[in-house]
């Protein structure tokens, strides 16, 4: 499957205003500083002065010592940490004290639910390491990745993050572009995951798709290659609700936007027909969430940057969730965790970490539903886990936050399941939600190949 029979090329007034200057590398002295002052992503090793924050120790490599785990296929979350306990609660009468280390979203939150909401702070926990092969391609990537195309593609090796130390000119860019191209499953299958629309009420409707992905630049036999074309493969099916059941639509993810757009085929039960979408991504509506998600709040963004000016507000210490494995137990129900306004605290751990602040500004020259989106990426992955969104008159209209867990599979954080909160109407949808059901998402157990994601395969599925 060839780039040029698949990618259309973006909108020529985009490619005018793309700049084909290169931007970051880092000295190979500062590049020697990952792996000691710093974690070999880039995070600071050492705590924070007050001690709130720990010292990184990377002391586990894949699953901890006594934990029964059978890895690659299904296995829910194993909590390494049982038997923490908050070390104290934030909540509506005392969230004041502690404004300095929350988001605006966050904030907004404990205004609108003052009884309900709350934010328990446990022990920080840094425990969890990469495999040193990824280590050591991320410290390539620091002395040889460039952004080009105006930030649009990078150069760099294949596997971990391009830029573990953000320099130079569009540092903003360089952020966006790790939280876009972690290091994560090289495939994801999940059979069934389910979406909950609740409403202020507390009335759920339900969606349940099933879903493959094939990560390329994670592959084993890919690792540590020159960048390609091509980021990634998904398919997805529909379960639920029942109008939309069978309904079914691929897509392939470019490494560059500049030379080559997201691309999606859907399959229509209906019509018993496969069309090419124009387009797929930005704030088209995700299915099942009533307008409430789009598409690119998946892992809170996701696909093209090109309609947002980005820029970098820096560093600051904000209470996040880390180390989510309670909220994804096997023991945990729908009922339980899906309460009214907002999802169950009792199931959420937060920690307080250093995050990056990486705030989107919609361009005059393109439409969205967000007129802003700001990210708080946590510095020892680089993965966004909170994002507040604003719309276009920037009236704050959406808080978002992302569970990651360090999946034992593949020795890497991965993306659970998230919750995003319309503050206007007070509903909120459960995304990514398998819980209640027998099977988490299978990682690393190979399977999948690009041919699986073509228009002709989807014709085959589908009758």
């Amino acid at each position: 499957m060839r780039k040029q029979q698949l990618w259309k090329p973006l909108a020529a007034s985009i490619a005018l205003a793309l700049s084909a200057s290169a931007y970051a590398k880092v000295s190979p002295e500062e590049a020697a500083k990952l792996g000691n002052e710093l974690t070999c992503m880039g995070g600071v090793a050492a705590g924070n002065e007050a001690g709130t924050i720990p010292p990184f120790s990377g002391k586990w490599l894949g699953t901890p010592p006594g934990i029964d785990y059978e890895p690659n296929v299904g296995q829910h979350p194993i909590d390494p940490y049982p038997n923490d306990k908050p070390k104290f609660q934030i909540t509506g009468s005392n969230w004041e004290e502690y404004q300095d280390k929350l988001t605006p979203g966050q904030i907004a939150l404990f205004k609108r639910f003052p009884d309900t909401f709350r934010i328990p702070v446990y022990e920080g926990r840094r425990d969890f390491r990469y495999p040193d092969e990824i280590c050591e391609i991320a410290k390539k990537n620091a002395v040889e990745a460039e952004l080009i195309d105006g930030g649009m593609g990078f150069t760099g090796y294949m596997g971990p993050i391009p830029f573990p130390i953000p320099s130079g000119d569009n540092q903003a860019m360089q952020v966006l572009a790790n939280h876009n191209y972690p290091y994560r499953a090289y495939t994801e299958r999940m059979e069934q995951r389910d979406l909950a629309d609740v409403n202020a009420s507390g009335d759920i409707t339900w969606g349940r798709t099933h879903n493959a992905a094939l990560n390329v630049i994670t592959l084993p036999d890919q690792i540590g290659k020159p960048v390609g074309d091509i980021m990634a493969y998904s398919d997805t099916g529909t379960l639920l609700p029942t109008r939309d059941k069978g309904k079914r639509t691929v897509s392939i993810e470019p490494m560059n936007f500049a030379e080559g757009q997201r691309l999606a085929w859907t399959y229509n039960p209906g019509t018993r027909r496969v069309r090419q979408l124009p387009e797929y991504g930005f704030d088209t509506p995700a299915a099942g969430t009533s307008g409430k998600m789009t598409i690119d709040q998946d892992r809170l963004m996701n696909g093209s940057p090109e309609r947002y000016d980005w820029e970098l507000k820096g560093k600051r210490e904000v209470y996040i969730p880390a180390n989510a494995y309670r909220v994804h137990e096997e023991d945990v129900s729908y009922d339980e965790l899906l309460t009214p306004n907002h999802a169950n605290p009792d199931f959420m751990r937060y920690e307080l970490r250093r995050v990056w602040v990486l705030e989107g500004t919609l361009k005059d020259t393109h439409r969205h539903k967000y007129g802003k989106r700001v990210i708080y990426l946590d510095e020892d992955t680089w993965h966004g886990v909170i994002s507040d969104y604003y719309d276009t008159r920037g009236e704050l209209v959406n808080h978002a936050f992302l569970n990651y867990y360090y999946a034992y599979d593949m020795k890497a954080w991965q993306a659970g399941s998230s919750f995003y909160h319309d503050l206007t109407t007070g509903g909120y949808i459960g995304y990514n939600l398998f819980q209640d059901l027998d099977k988490g998402p299978i990682l690393n157990a190979g399977g999948l190949e690009p041919e699986h994601f073509t228009p002709a395969a989807l014709r085959r599925r589908a009758h």
